[in-house]
């Protein structure tokens, strides 16, 4: 069976990345008896220069989008699409844009633990800021999705308090921008093809397919 790798270059506070990783489940569960496909989180800040306690939500989807009724519409709209794949978009309970740097470093040793482990980290971070409206910049709230994913809370409040990993996140991050990722998500595949955008199950699938027939290709050339 054919081995492709799925690197999502996503944001914890990006509604349509929440979307794509829900896809991305049902695209996998799609190929699963012709591909086995391996998924890792990879960090990415839509805004960087939040500051450390967050800004009111509304007020910056407001200036970012062009006013309130913007805002509503662009809502109304991810609601419905989130229902289609299971989402319970609660943009009502939202009450911060925070920071998500501490979120991405917890992701990246979630990683460290398996890629299990960082897929239940991911999926909790989604689910706490868009259906319960709690704030991932808080590390109380880290912690709380740490210890029930899997992982050790006295460990991961450690590595919060020795500053671990911000530079090493903040790289990658700058990585991501120079190879000219620019929104979210960003889906490369074999560190080799990149498919923007929370794209359908069946696009997302396609490209699996493809991809795996060209590396096949690619072998048989060789040989």
């Amino acid at each position: 069976m054919e081995t492709i790798t799925v690197d999502i270059v996503s944001d914890v506070v990006c509604p349509w990345c929440y979307l794509g990783r829900k896809r991305l489940e049902k695209a996998i569960e799609a190929v699963a008896g012709d591909l086995h496909v391996t998924v890792a989180f990879r960090p990415y800040q839509l805004n960087p220069d939040t500051p450390p306690e967050g800004v009111d939500h509304k007020t910056h989807l407001a200036e970012k989008l062009g006013g309130p009724e913007a805002v509503q519409r662009a809502h109304e709209k991810l609601a419905d699409l989130g229902r289609e794949d299971g989402i319970r978009f609660d943009f009502a309970a939202v009450k911060l844009s925070p920071n998500t740097l501490d979120a991405h470093r917890l992701l990246r040793w979630a990683m460290i633990e398996g890629p299990e482990i960082q897929d239940r980290v991911g999926l909790a971070l989604f689910r706490a800021y868009f259906e319960e409206g709690r704030d991932v910049g808080d590390r109380a709230v880290l912690l709380d999705i740490a210890e029930k994913s899997g992982m050790d809370r006295a460990v991961v409040c450690a590595l919060f308090s020795a500053g671990a990993d911000v530079d090493s996140v903040q790289d990658e991050i700058g990585l991501a921008r120079e190879m000219g990722v620019t929104g979210v998500p960003c889906f490369i595949i074999d560190n080799k093809y990149a498919v923007m955008g929370a794209q359908t199950p069946d696009v997302l699938a396609n490209a699996f397919r493809e991809i795996a027939a060209l590396k096949a290709q690619e072998r048989a050339g060789a040989s």
